[in-house]
């Protein structure tokens, strides 16, 4: 019969295996980094890690009421805060979305749009000054309403545009305050050392196990916060030396710990970063700024603004009036949009979710150790 030593240690490192296999699978992802799908991969990854550490915590027979308890708390309600940062982030974006989605459903009605557009802003010029010199002419009064109402309605479109636009803006704002109050101890999480080998066996291990969910957990919260909450740079995805790394190289492997596997998944985390790091700066440099990179939301922010340049050329420079340009135009706009609301939809239903099993987990656990 296998000692409770030996389950314990092949528990534990079937964790550090599991680790290492979910960040090796999302390096080899075949999705641009930011977008909707990866994030979703993204949250996966993280929730499955944290419903395999629950169940390893039941394996390890660790003591009743033991601090043990204690940091698997604390690290819940750290991933609980950080999450609901991105649930925020998200509704501000559902807020962005719905103002947006009216502009792009509204054109719709505007049955009044024509080619002749270009030619009536000329004319509304004409039939006023014929109307300002004393004419009285019913049908000339009748066409300069007319035409007037049809400018008028292009006019509110591209004024909408630009309070959304605007809007934009705010929600970056307050996104990057929401990022930069937790960026920092996510980093902190990811390069901070072990100063004592002997601290991650402690708890049959569980004291490694939990170091190493707090930095697999980080690097993947960071991610999802560039990604739809807001990004400056890739600096805070620089890899640094950690507890787990410096253990590997200056002590060596030990059969009687988890050390190796320690070492395995922290060089798995190190690819990951560099990818994503990687990915961002690409990100930045082809928009030309920092700000909310998820590539579904810079999308609809690009078709937005050719509608507008679109609508302004005509409006603005009375330039010929292209039918087929526009609603091309307006038609990418609304299917923007659309994939835009169900990569939100899709997040949310994975964060709520993952909330409940949070919840739940913290729950099993303190009924174990009240029936122990």
């Amino acid at each position: 019969m296998a000692s409770p030593c030996n389950n314990n240690n092949s528990s534990v490192n079937g964790f550090y295996n599991f680790l290492t296999q979910g960040l090796n699978n999302l390096h080899q992802n075949n999705n641009n980094f930011m977008s909707m799908q990866f994030m979703s991969k993204v949250l996966s990854s993280l929730q499955s890690f944290h419903s395999q550490l629950t169940i390893l915590v039941q394996r390890l027979c660790l003591p009743v009421g033991g601090k043990w308890l204690d940091e698997y708390m604390d690290e819940s309600s750290r991933l609980w805060d950080v999450c609901h940062a991105l649930k925020s982030a998200i509704s501000g974006m559902e807020n962005y979305y719905s103002s947006a989605s009216n502009i792009a459903s509204s054109m719709d009605n505007y049955h009044h749009f024509t080619p002749e557009l270009s030619h009536q802003v000329a004319m509304i010029t004409i039939l006023y000054n014929q109307i300002n010199h004393g004419s009285r002419d019913h049908i000339e009064i009748y066409s300069f309403l007319t035409i007037l109402s049809n400018v008028l309605m292009y006019v509110q479109v591209i004024r909408a545009i630009k309070v959304c636009q605007r809007e934009i803006l705010g929600l970056e704002e307050e996104n990057k305050s929401l990022m930069e109050a937790r960026i920092q101890p996510l980093c902190e999480c990811i390069n901070k050392n072990i100063t004592s080998e002997s601290k991650l066996n402690e708890f049959n291990g569980f004291r490694g196990v939990l170091y190493a969910m707090k930095s697999v957990s980080s690097l993947l919260l960071m991610i999802l916060l560039c990604g739809v909450a807001y990004c400056c740079s890739s600096s805070c995805f620089a890899f640094q030396q950690t507890g787990y790394d410096h253990h590997h190289h200056h002590e060596g492997n030990n059969n009687n710990n988890n050390m190796g596997f320690g070492s395995n998944f922290m060089a798995s985390m190190g690819r990951l970063q560099h990818k994503v790091a990687e990915e961002i700066e690409h990100e930045i440099n082809n928009n030309g700024q920092a700000g909310i990179l998820l590539h579904e939301f810079t999308q609809a922010k690009v078709a937005m603004e050719e509608v507008k340049v679109e609508l302004e050329r005509v409006m603005v420079y009375e330039e010929e009036y292209e039918e087929v340009v526009i609603e091309e135009k307006v038609e990418n706009l609304k299917h923007c949009f659309g994939f835009l609301r169900c990569g939100l939809e899709t997040i949310t239903g994975q964060l709520d979710d993952f909330f409940d099993d949070i919840v739940q987990s913290r729950k099993m656990l303190l009924d174990i150790c009240t029936h122990n």
